[in-house]
């Protein structure tokens, strides 16, 4: 009888991911990785010095404080000491062991929130970094992989940053017990410590090689994994996608896909827990035999009666406590290693020159015109192998209106990229004013442009502030409402509660507001009106309109802009009747360029193109030519 196959996807046809090395990680060192969370411990909040050192002062001292009492006890009884010797003694105890109390609980309660504020605090670094790196690097999925292992990194208080922060802590702690233990211990016997230590050598050398082992063939493979749970945690509870869901039935489907997704995890959980049970198992091995050692001897010495009683208990309860804290030590410093290894993941995050690390180029001059010139511009996404644009030469002058057409996947939205800066060239170069605008600063050369994108995202912050895209106190509130109101947002406003200072989204607040699609097209419009940048690109932002909607639409926010620089982009043709020059692509390449009336004249792919779509909006030939003129053909 055949054995039946399981169903769906075996979770480990992930073997070759398991093997995959991230080309972007960079190993530091368990010192320099101590040394770095450390470092941002005390920018954080310098207290915690302090409080390292009274943790490193209290802990000893609670651990053995109750090993001496018996001891004493027993000898006072055995040596026929006073009741009067007796009270004194439990009173000072008494007395020692209050004030010790209390140090550790201040100590217990102000360091646990610093090191979740010093988490916090490297984690802005991360978040930094990420809206930094330039653009193109996002789509990189090594990028994104090493991205997601820095998230994991500072994700929660006891792995990568804060973890490193809490064993770096706890091993300094378990090295001041462990000291005190060998103080107490060597006056019994030495060797029987010096085995003690083997014998938690050994058992660290084991959990450290486990905690290596499960980082390489567990968790690290498991960073593709993290990016797409997050997709499907974002995609079932995303209210974008809710009515998608409903209307298409897509609940069950999406469900199975989860299932399938989450027996990844399943599988390498299974597998974690296999490797822990065994290092567990040899562990208690490893600690039973200390305490068999420890037994042996001191019943070998009550019956030599060479020892008392008072210290045959002082010993006793002392290497229970040596063996608990030597094996802490060390397994201790396998957590460093373990979490250190997590915070070269960070730190290999932070290290990727990603464009970001220094401020390079010349600020961009205030000019008074922008001219722009691609030469030979090809470009090709990371790991891709066909071009996505190709030997592009073109020229953009000031104050023209070029409109950028073409069907879908033509190459449009890269040519604007390109330009704006949002990827670099693979070949050629870009000349504005013929300087390669790679010599200038990113972040000045951006201030050049006002973009409107097809996908308009708005923040959880007020209207005006979504209108600026600056902090309150750099937001113009008037500029913002003319802004709002020439875009034609007036009555929109007129009904929202605070007029152009109400909040958006419900989000941050409950009571924020939510846009329409036209809505959220007119703020984006109202955005690149403020900017008040010399060149403006729309991006396809009226992609959701029909072609009279989105014609009108371009025409009066061309009325709106002036004498500014213009670019126009789009898979239908609605803009091209008043730009200056338009510029048709198909397959990556620029297959015409001209005005509307030399490119109809000259019947090609653009006056093919125009024809279809204009025969969707009239019956016959002579409304054909209306609705051209309708278009706005002069």
């Amino acid at each position: 009888m055949k054995k039946k196959e399981k169903k769906g996807k075996q979770p480990e046809t992930q073997n070759t991911e398991q093997e995959k090395k991230n080309p972007l990680h960079r190993e530091h060192g368990v010192f320099r990785n101590v040394a770095f969370v450390m470092k941002h411990m005390v920018s954080y909040d310098k207290l915690l010095l302090l409080f390292i050192v009274l943790g490193i002062i209290c802990q000893p001292f609670m651990r053995y404080f109750w090993t001496f009492l018996p001891k004493f006890i027993l000898d006072l009884i055995t040596g026929e000491g006073s009741r009067e010797e007796l009270f004194v003694l439990m009173v000072i105890f008494t007395g020692i062991q209050l004030l010790f109390t209390m140090l550790s609980t201040y100590y217990n309660y102000g360091v646990d929130w610093r090191y979740i504020g010093a988490r916090m605090y490297t984690m802005l670094q991360m978040n930094r970094k990420a809206m930094k790196i330039d653009f193109e690097h996002l789509e990189n999925p090594d990028v994104m992989d090493c991205y997601q292992k820095a998230q994991n990194a500072c994700g929660s208080n006891n792995a990568g940053v804060e973890g490193l922060m809490r064993e770096s802590v706890s091993f300094l702690e378990s090295l001041a017990i462990a000291l005190l233990g060998v103080t107490i211990l060597s006056t019994m016997n030495i060797w029987i410590v010096l085995l003690m230590i083997g014998l938690a050598v050994i058992n660290f050398l084991i959990v450290n090689h486990t905690n290596k082992v499960t980082k390489a063939k567990v968790w690290d493979p498991l960073a593709t994994w993290w990016r797409k749970r997050w997709y499907m945690q974002n995609i079932t509870t995303n209210f974008d996608a809710a009515k998608d869901i409903r209307m298409f039935g897509l609940r069950d489907w999406l469900t199975e896909k989860y299932k399938e997704l989450n027996s990844i995890r399943y599988e390498a959980q299974k597998v974690n827990a296999k490797f822990w049970f065994w290092t567990s198992i040899t562990s208690n091995v490893f600690w039973f035999l200390s305490q068999i050692l420890v037994y042996v001897w001191l019943i070998r010495e009550m019956v030599k009666g060479q020892l008392t009683i008072g210290n045959f208990s002082l010993y006793l309860a002392s290497a229970g406590t040596f063996f608990q804290y030597i094996s802490a030590l060390l397994n201790g410093a396998s957590g460093i290693l373990a979490r250190s290894r997590e915070v070269d993941d960070f730190r290999s995050f932070l290290d990727f020159d990603g464009g970001d690390t220094v401020q390079t180029g010349k600020e961009l001059p205030k000019l008074t015109s922008y001219e722009f010139v691609f030469e030979n511009v090809s470009f090709k996404y990371p790991k891709a192998e066909r071009y996505a644009l190709k030997k592009l030469n073109l020229t953009l002058k000031a104050g023209e209106r070029l409109a950028v057409v073409g069907l879908n996947g033509a190459g449009k939205s890269t040519m604007i990229k390109l330009l704006l800066r949002l990827y670099e060239p693979t070949e050629g170069r870009i000349l504005l004013n013929g300087v390669d605008v790679r010599e200038y600063d990113k972040q000045s050369y951006y201030e050049a442009f006002a973009p409107v994108f097809q996908q308009v995202e708005l923040f959880a912050f007020p209207m005006e502030e979504n209108v600026s895209m600056k902090e309150p106190e750099r937001t113009d509130s008037r500029m913002a409402g003319e802004c709002l109101a020439a875009a034609g947002l007036s009555e929109k406003i007129a009904t929202l509660p605070a007029g152009i200072k109400t909040e958006l989204l419900k989000i941050v607040y409950d009571d924020g507001v939510d846009l329409s699609g036209g809505e959220k097209q007119k703020l984006a419009l109202a955005r690149a009106l403020y900017k008040d940048a010399p060149v403006v690109v729309l991006d396809e932002p009226t992609a959701a309109l029909d072609a009279l909607a989105e014609a009108k639409l371009y025409e009066d926010f061309d009325k709106l802009i002036g004498g500014k620089t213009a670019v126009y982009i789009s898979h239908r043709l609605s803009s091209t009747q008043f730009c200056n020059q338009v510029a048709m692509f198909a397959d990556g390449e620029m297959v015409e360029f001209g005005t509307h009336a030399e490119l109809m004249e000259k019947g090609g792919a653009y006056a093919e193109m125009f024809r279809i779509q204009a025969q969707y909006y009239v019956e016959d030939e002579e409304n054909a030519e209306g609705e051209v003129a309708a278009y706005g053909e002069n």
